[in-house]
């Protein structure tokens, strides 16, 4: 099993290198739609996280609970995904949310802002002062969105294994020059270690997912580290009952071994209203 993400500039042609590519792996193409399709799968309505999707949300969205809400069920949906067997991730940080994943090769398509500016006018039949100022939004918006969401600098070549530029290369070419950097990086051992690295990321979802969504339990920043099925907790709690609680909800999940805290308790600890 292996994961290729592919993050692109507006006008880059990331959906046809991302679909021929697929084709060629036969792998499965997963973009926007299809994690949406996931998403509302777990009873989540579409609307609710539009306002954050590859953009950094408002002054007032930030402080919602909604921006939590899109950054766990994004994440469980791409694990989801990826756990249905080898596939290609079309933005929405999916080169963040792998990152430092056996088994995964990361992507960027760039291309020159004169052969950007063509596309868009093309695509969306405006003239050149229009197309500039759609493209500057897109890249506003994508590098706020990576910024935010993972801390992350979207445009920085050292966060993909490769960058290729779509103004003289075609997206056939982009995804055969991609194939022979999988035939010579995806080992069965990394293939092995991608399998066991998968498990233990869509476990720790688990675990996240019932301490909060589930139970309830009011653990902040929530985290769950998980290795070979020992899970680790992290966040900041208001008190020792709470942290015991998530340790308990913990255990009894199926595939955890044991179950540890390294979560803060902070008397009369507070977040932003919601």
């Amino acid at each position: 099993m292996a994961i290729i993400t592919i993050s692109r500039e507006l006008a880059a042609l990331g959906d046809e290198t991302a679909q021929e590519l697929a084709k060629l792996l036969d792998y499965r193409f997963v973009d926007k739609r299809a994690l949406e399709e996931r998403i509302k799968s777990y009873g989540v309505m579409g609307s609710r996280l539009d306002k954050y999707d590859e953009r950094k949300p408002s002054f007032w969205a930030s402080l919602s609970q909604d921006r939590d809400d899109y950054l766990h069920y994004l994440k469980t949906a791409m694990l989801d995904e990826a756990g249905q067997g080898n596939c290609v991730f079309i933005g929405r940080g999916a080169n963040a949310v792998f990152r430092g994943f056996p088994g995964v090769i990361s992507l960027f398509l760039v291309a020159p802002t004169e052969v950007r500016l063509e596309r868009v006018k093309s695509y969306f039949h405006c003239d050149e002062k229009r197309a500039r100022q759609i493209i500057d939004q897109s890249d506003h918006d994508r590098i706020g969105f990576h910024r935010y969401f993972f801390e992350s600098d979207w445009k920085d070549p050292a966060n993909y294994h490769l960058s290729l530029n779509t103004g003289s290369l075609h997206p056939a070419i982009c995804a055969q020059l991609i194939k022979n950097l999988w035939d010579r990086t995806i080992t069965p051992e990394i293939e092995a270690q991608h399998i066991q690295r998968l498990k233990d990321l869509t476990l720790g979802q688990t675990v996240v997912h019932r301490i909060l969504y589930e139970k309830g339990i009011a653990i902040h920043f929530l985290e769950a580290s998980v290795c070979e099925g020992s899970v680790t907790l992290f966040g900041v709690a208001n008190s020792q009952a709470l942290v015991e609680a998530a340790l308990t909800v913990a255990r009894e999940i199926d595939g955890v071994g044991d179950a540890h805290s390294d979560i803060q308790v902070v008397q009369e600890y507070s977040v932003l209203p919601q």
